[in-house]
């Protein structure tokens, strides 16, 4: 057994790297993306068929954000990474920004509430009371606040990389899954509330959100940066590579580092471009709104004003 845990895995060649070692991982993040795309699907049906309308850019957008997860934990990608932190950062990365960001824009919370039936009795809680009661929840005003959001999601890298934990983690299948899904839980609900898509217990100003952005992107960059210029490897699961593979654990330790530093910029350039185009379309609603109100003072104006008129040529009359 090599220093990493992983068995003979160090003689085996390229492109088997695990195969076989681990399909009840690969099935529970497969099966997990299906039930989603289901459950996504369904809604829209329900939908669709009692004559309301889904964006479709939501939907697209929610598809490729599951498949993105698919790709980096039900493939052979998964494989690597189990056995290469270059490859291990890309699935980090993808995994908690951006399948999270391309998610969040699908609107799952949104079309739930739309989708879910009414309870069917007063004062009885159905499925959808139950949904607005946890997002309304103690609980969810905690998780999706930036005083927790923010600290978690930098805990996530420097806490565990950087301590034995992840070590620990790595050495088992479930301790793997219960890594990405805590990578992916944080993703989200830091990027919940500054996308402002779903509904959801915190609705801060676009301005407030943009600064909840670029407070926790720079400690990815200099997380990226701090394992680029180390000068020994510092992850123990990856400090003895497959020698089939051919690689140097430092150097690929730089190279999970240039990605972990370049990725930063990929969700923040996405996150912001969805900002200012979410600002624009709430301008341009407050705008009309404020014309509506205008016309509608306008024809009291008008209203007032002739009848005015009206009064004094009765006046007049009567003189």
């Amino acid at each position: 057994m090599d220093h990493s845990g992983h068995g003979t895995m160090t003689d085996l060649p390229p492109f088997t790297l695990g195969r076989g070692l681990q399909p009840s991982f690969d099935a529970f993040f497969a099966i997990g993306c299906l039930l989603a795309l289901l459950l996504y699907g369904y809604g829209v049906l329900r939908l669709v068929r009692r004559g309301d309308r889904w964006p479709i850019g939501r939907a697209v957008s929610f598809v490729i954000g599951v498949l993105s997860i698919a790709l980096v934990m039900c493939t052979q990608l998964n494989d690597y990474g189990m056995v290469m932190f270059s490859v291990h950062m890309v699935q980090h990365m993808v995994i908690s920004m951006l399948s999270p960001i391309l998610l969040l824009l699908g609107a799952p919370i949104t079309l739930a509430l739309r989708a879910m039936p009414v309870a069917s009795r007063r004062g009885r809680k159905g499925p959808r009371e139950l949904l607005l009661m946890l997002l309304h929840s103690r609980y969810m005003k905690v998780v999706t606040h930036p005083a927790f959001t923010i600290p978690m999601f930098i805990a996530s890298l420097y806490g565990l990389y950087f301590t034995p934990l992840f070590d620990f983690l790595m050495e088992s299948k479930p301790g793997h899954i219960a890594m990405m899904l805590h990578f992916l839980a944080v993703g989200l609900v830091f990027f919940w509330p500054i996308m402002g898509v779903d509904p959801g217990p915190h609705r801060p100003g676009y301005v407030m959100r943009m600064l909840e952005l670029f407070a926790g992107m720079p400690f990815h960059a200099f997380f990226g940066i701090a394992l680029m210029m180390a000068t020994e490897p510092m992850v123990g699961t990856y400090m003895h590579p497959p020698a089939s593979l051919g690689i140097d654990a430092l150097a690929d330790q730089e190279a999970g580092g240039g990605i972990a530093w370049a990725f930063s910029e990929i969700p923040s350039v996405v996150v912001l471009v969805a900002l200012l185009f979410q600002w624009r379309k709430s301008e341009e609603r407050e705008a009309k709104r404020k014309d509506r109100a205008a016309d509608r003072d306008g024809d009291k104006e008008l209203e007032a004003y002739n009848a005015y008129l009206a009064s004094l040529n009765a006046r007049s009359q009567q003189s």
